[in-house]
């Protein structure tokens, strides 16, 4: 698990709590955690039952392992190759946060800021344990 790291230089924002507040203070609620053994087709079925564009993927003892995107989950099973079999752990890459996760402690501006270099639409906030508390995500 890799938290993100705190940045000496500041960052602008957009977001209001930006300036002092921290991602506990404006995260969602981490939405429906997966297996990381799912299948692909099974994932989107739940990402269209919960309405939400990103899954929470948990390995088999209940931990954050990374956040798959709806839009990921589609070019995977368009792309050549692809077989009913794959599974989330087969998917995870490098433009899905592939790891990097956000703690309930990181500034706003230390997230976005991460998000933004890496071009990640959402991050998964997790406790100390890998547990997943929620998803901060870039406002449009």
């Amino acid at each position: 698990m890799t938290p993100v790291q705190t940045h000496s230089r500041s960052t602008r924002s957009t977001h209001p709590a930006a300036a002092r507040g921290t991602v506990a203070d404006v995260m969602h609620a981490a939405g429906p955690q997966v297996w990381d053994g799912m299948t692909v087709e099974v994932a989107l079925s739940v990402m269209t039952a919960a309405r939400t564009g990103h899954l929470v993927v948990c390995d088999e003892d209940g931990q954050c392992t990374h956040l798959v995107s709806r839009a990921r989950l589609t070019a995977v099973r368009t792309g050549l190759g692809y077989t009913d079999r794959v599974r989330l752990r087969d998917v995870a890459r490098a433009d899905d946060t592939g790891g990097l996760f956000a703690s309930p402690l990181t500034t706003v501006a230390e997230a976005e800021h991460v998000m933004r270099h890496r071009r990640l639409g959402a991050l998964p906030v997790v406790d100390e344990d890998g547990n997943a508390l929620g998803v901060i995500a870039l406002s449009r």
